[in-house]
């Protein structure tokens, strides 16, 4: 059994990842934290969870991390970096869902999150958690950094291209739109209720945090810088990310033959029979990415709908596909939840 702890679950990623965990059959939940809920039974929090979780929180300074085979961070940005380098040192696996261990460029890294970072030499021997890209390094990593939401749907649709070279890389563009849930389990004017519902709106149009990203990471799979716009909106919905990404054409290939050969042994990657449409509920709850590949008027602009749960496989259900490579185990253990219908 692999003895796990979580830091920070009284979030939205952090009750999933208990969800997920609690049905695991390797895993062996021994701490999960929070100072403001110390002591509190979880399943009193999340009654959800009542009958598979019995843990209380506990405070973070109390919790024996460093006894844990790997610790999970279900926190803001910035908490993972302060306690890596402990937990490393000890011999426990770090995953975190935040944005600590995403980038690899420092510059960029505090441009979008305002810090310094803590264990800048860490940072060079993280891991991007992106499965279907960094497979084999992740088995091996100690620091495994835990793709972001929108990320996730984005370079999963746009990977084949990227690596094929058959789309112009300078001027890509990604239209997403995200479930509420994406912005945490918080209160906030623009995700309340009244305000998020029968509403449809962009945000950060000047930029968002996520497309660093994905530059990055399809950069160093290209070989070279991409181009990206990208502009994120907010859906009156929980969960899901539904990305309309658009590609202009430069070398003729057999485009849907391409993603399904890419993605033929991917677990979680679903490549569409030519001409349907994902929608999000059909990945509602489950770890699963669909794909669909489309070329309007059989133009020089290639079309590629990805939609994902932005919990799972945009956060915990991926966090825990990263701990069975890094394990050893099964892939799919713990995560062969059929999506939640209607």
């Amino acid at each position: 059994m692999i003895r796990i702890g979580i830091v920070g679950g009284t979030g939205y990623t952090g009750v999933e990842l208990l969800r997920l965990l609690a049905q695991h059959p390797q895993a062996e939940l021994v701490a999960i934290t929070s100072r403001k809920d110390a002591g509190t039974p979880v399943a009193d929090l999340f009654p959800s969870l009542r009958g598979r979780v019995r843990l209380a929180y506990s405070d973070p300074a109390a919790a024996s991390l460093e006894k844990c085979d790997v610790v999970f961070f279900a926190t803001p940005h910035g908490v993972a970096m302060s306690d890596a380098r402990r937990l490393v040192d000890a011999g426990v696996r770090v995953i975190d869902l935040a944005a600590d261990y995403r980038l690899r460029d420092l510059v960029e890294w505090k441009k979008w999150y305002k810090l310094d970072h803590a264990t800048p030499d860490l940072v060079g021997e993280a891991i991007y958690g992106l499965p279907e890209v960094n497979r084999a390094a992740i088995r091996t990593a100690r620091i495994v950094g835990n793709p972001g939401c929108y990320a996730t749907a984005i370079e999963l649709g746009l990977l084949p291209l990227v690596e094929s070279a058959t789309a112009d890389l300078d001027h890509l563009i990604a239209d997403a739109k995200s479930g509420v849930s994406g912005a945490g389990r918080k209160a906030e004017l623009n995700i309340m209720f009244s305000e998020a519902s029968d509403n449809f709106s962009a945000y950060n149009v000047a930029g968002h945090r996520h497309a660093a990203e994905v530059r990055e990471t399809l950069g160093r799979v290209a070989g070279r810088p991409i181009g990206l716009t990208f502009v994120p909106h907010l859906t009156p919905m929980v969960r899901g990310i539904h990305a309309t990404l658009y590609a202009r054409i430069t070398r003729e290939a057999d485009f849907q033959s391409l993603y399904e050969r890419r993605f033929k042994d991917e677990p979680f990657v679903d490549v569409l029979p030519p001409g349907r449409h994902p929608d999000t509920r059909s990945v509602r709850a489950s770890n699963a990415c669909r794909v669909a590949v489309h070329r309007p008027g059989n133009g020089d602009t290639l079309v590629v709908l990805s939609v994902i749960d932005n919990l799972v496989k945009g956060a915990s259900g991926q966090a825990v596909q990263n701990m069975n490579i890094m394990f050893g185990l099964d892939e799919a253990a713990g995560l062969t939840q059929l999506p939640v219908l209607p």
